[in-house]
C-alpha cells in the first residue's frame, strides 16, 4: 500500500513538473487563453449567423410547403418569386450540409477573403454559414408543426402572413426547438476546433503548438480536451435546467 502511495504521489509530481514546464516557462499559457476566447468569440458569432440564416431560410421554405398549391392556383408573380427563394434554399442546404465544414473554411479563407488576414472573422462567417444550413431545418421542423389554427387565429385577427409568422408562429417555433438549437451550440462549440487549419489560434490549435515547441503532447492536449469537456459539461448542464423549465410552463 505505502509503494502503492509513493508511486502515485511520484506520478502527481512528474505531471505537476510537466504542467508547470509545459504551460508556466515562457508564460506558454497566455496561447491557451488567447485560444480559449478565439474559440468562444467564433462559437457565439457563427451562432448568431446561423441563427438568423436558419429564421430566414426556414420561413421561406415552410412558407412554400404550406401555401405552394394555393398560390400556384391563384397565380401571379408572387408563386414563381417564392418558388425560386425555396429553388436557392434547398440548393444552399444541399451544399452545406453534403460538404465538410473545414473545406467550407478553407474555401472562405484561401479563396472568398484571400486579402483578409485576420482568420477569426473569416472563421464566424464560415462556421455561421455552415451551422445555418443546421438551424434552418431545426426551425423549419419547428414551425411545422405548430398547429394550423395558430395561422388561422392570427390571420381572424388581421394579421397579414408576414405578421402572423413574426409575432405568432416564430415565437412558439423559437421555444419549441430550443433545447434542439442549444444542442447545435454544442456541437459547433466542437466544431470550430479545425480553425486552425487558416491558422486561427483557437483552444485546438493552442494546445497544439506549445506541444511542438516543448515536445510534449501529453499535457497539452489532454488540457485542451478538459477545457473542451468542462464547457460541454457546463452547457449540457444548463440545457438540461432549460428543458426542465420549459416542460413546467407547458403546465
Amino acid at each position: 500500500m505505502q509503494n502503492f502511495s509513493t508511486f502515485a504521489l511520484n506520478v502527481f509530481s512528474d505531471i505537476i513538473h510537466e504542467f508547470e514546464f509545459v504551460f508556466i516557462e515562457g508564460e506558454r499559457y497566455n496561447q491557451m487563453i488567447k485560444g480559449f476566447f478565439n474559440t468562444l468569440k467564433i462559437t457565439a458569432g457563427a451562432l448568431g449567423i446561423g441563427v438568423i440564416i436558419g429564421i430566414v431560410v426556414a420561413a421561406i421554405r415552410s412558407t412554400f410547403d404550406k401555401n405552394a398549391t394555393a398560390m400556384k392556383r391563384r397565380g401571379g408573380i408572387g408563386y414563381w418569386l417564392l418558388a425560386f427563394l425555396n429553388y436557392v434554399c434547398k440548393i444552399y442546404l444541399t451544399v452545406i450540409r453534403g460538404t465538410p465544414v473545414v473545406v467550407q473554411l478553407m474555401i472562405a479563407y484561401f479563396v472568398i477573403f484571400v486579402s483578409i488576414k485576420d482568420g477569426v472573422p473569416i472563421g464566424i462567417f464560415a462556421f455561421g454559414i455552415n451551422s445555418g444550413a443546421y438551424v434552418a431545418e431545426i426551425f423549419r421542423g419547428g414551425i411545422m408543426s405548430i398547429d394550423k389554427g395558430q395561422f388561422e387565429a392570427g390571420r381572424s385577427l388581421g394579421l397579414n402572413y408576414f405578421q402572423t409568422m413574426v409575432y405568432i408562429i416564430i415565437p412558439q417555433a423559437f421555444k419549441n426547438v430550443l433545447p434542439t438549437l442549444c444542442n447545435e451550440f454544442i456541437a459547433l462549440l466542437k466544431e470550430t476546433s479545425v480553425a486552425g487549419y487558416v491558422g486561427v489560434m483557437d483552444l485546438t490549435k493552442a494546445g497544439n503548438s506549445i506541444a511542438g515547441r516543448t515536445y510534449s503532447y501529453f499535457v497539452p492536449l489532454l488540457t485542451v480536451a478538459a477545457i473542451y469537456l468542462l464547457i460541454v459539461m457546463v452547457l449540457t448542464t444548463l440545457v438540461g435546467k432549460l428543458e426542465r423549465r420549459l416542460r413546467n410552463s407547458d403546465h
